[in-house]
């Protein structure tokens, strides 16, 4: 249901291509997802979980060359967005994502590999990029993972 009106608001967005100053619109969206790697194995598994409440910065620099800043949290199904209109000739050009922190109580390392994210955004107004999930672990992995 939540995706649903995601891509609703988007696409009522996308439709107001003309602001009122006559400048093109464009709208642009990041998704990605933070996993619990329970055993480690940097893979996602039937043992693993989404990650309620972590942190993701993402940057975006725009085709006029400024800097924009974004903070995510994920939701509980570990979800994380960010989503931006502006005009058409300031939109995004390329993109970081990178995980800041996991708030879960057993899953707080950074997985191996699992850095940040640079990509080129190529999409038209009212899509979106996914990016490729970041994992967490636990300082031990449990025994029936050995």
């Amino acid at each position: 249901m939540d995706e649903w009106k995601n891509k609703l608001v988007l696409i009522v967005l996308s439709l107001s291509v003309i602001s009122p100053s006559g400048v093109r619109a464009w709208t642009g969206e990041i998704h990605g997802r933070v996993f619990c790697d329970v055993c480690g194995d940097s893979s996602i598994g039937p043992e693993d979980h989404p990650l309620e409440g972590a942190e993701v910065a993402v940057l975006c620099i725009t085709k006029s060359g400024e800097v924009l800043n974004y903070q995510a949290f994920t939701n509980d199904k570990g979800i994380y967005r960010v989503a931006e209109t502006m005009p058409e000739s300031e939109r995004w050009d390329a993109c970081l994502a990178r995980p800041i922190s996991s708030f879960h109580e057993h899953c707080t390392h950074l997985g191996s590999g699992t850095t940040a994210v640079k990509f080129t955004y190529n999409r038209p107004s009212g899509y979106s990029h996914t990016v490729r999930s970041f994992l967490y672990r636990p300082p031990n992995d449990p025994v029936y993972c050995m």
